[in-house]
């Protein structure tokens, strides 16, 4: 119940409207006194919070001879009235904001925090991005993004992506990373995005991310060939036979196994 109180008051709820209209779901029609003692919200604001439920098209009302009644809403029309307002708004600020912005371009490094963050950024980075993407993803990371990579291999995009768990992958160029070396490495929980070149994204941790982005284009070189190197290692280790590989050093050979 508490999560629904959060979740309604997200909407734009009080607490005490949002008291209510979960107790009009669960009996109605009801009077001004029911609703009062089913939501515990008090008599003094119970018709102030139904009045501002009536304006937000939230609860109907109707006369009775001897009383007012309420009823709600039905929860799928609000919520969809709801998730068209929100659009509708977004969209009329996407309009007026874009304008505005000045996208920074001295190439410092910005430092936030949050998985739900890093992930957006990343999928930002992924949606703009023009001709060529280089990823280390983990599990959580290719379940997250996978759709967006999709659109991004589907428009003419170069992928070319370092794995470090264990689902599947099949877009562009694909290398799963040794587990021990992601053991060694601590990328466990790291996300890095490298977009055309031009912008490089790190996050490392899940439940607790901490995100560096830049565009210095040292730090986007310097991320961008770790990875390319990667995947060309992995392309020749593949085509390397046993009698090759007996003529490395021990230590060497090690590293590859």
């Amino acid at each position: 119940m508490n999560n629904l109180l959060e979740q309604l008051s997200a909407l734009g709820m009080t607490d005490y409207e949002a008291k209510v209209y979960l107790a009009l779901l669960s009996e109605n029609p009801a009077t001004g006194y029911q609703i009062s003692k089913t939501a515990g919200v008090p008599r003094s604001m119970v018709y102030e919070a139904l009045g501002r439920l009536e304006v937000r098209g939230a609860v109907l009302k109707s006369q009775e001879e001897k009383a007012t009644i309420y009823r709600p809403v039905h929860p799928e029309m609000l919520l969809d009235r709801y998730e068209r307002q929100a659009h509708d708004l977004a969209a009329s600020l996407r309009n007026a904001l874009m304008p505005l912005y000045q996208q920074e371009k001295s190439g410092r490094l910005w430092n936030f925090s949050g998985r739900r963050e890093a992930l957006n950024y990343a999928i930002d980075l992924i949606d703009e991005a023009k001709y060529e993407l280089m990823l280390v993803l983990t599990d959580a990371d290719v379940a997250a993004l996978q759709p967006h990579l999709a659109e991004a291999h589907a428009r003419g995009v170069a992928l070319g992506v370092i794995l470090t768990g264990d689902l599947p992958l099949e877009l562009g160029q694909v290398v799963r990373h040794p587990k021990r070396e992601t053991q060694l490495h601590r990328m466990q929980e790291t996300l890095i995005v490298v977009a055309d070149e031009s912008e490089f994204l790190i996050s490392t941790g899940h439940q607790h991310a901490a995100a560096t982005v830049t565009t210095n284009l040292n730090m986007v070189l310097i991320a961008r060939q770790f990875i390319w190197m990667e995947l060309f290692a992995q392309r020749i280790f593949a085509r390397l036979g046993a009698d090759l590989l007996q003529k490395l050093d021990p230590e060497d050979q090690q590293v590859l196994y």
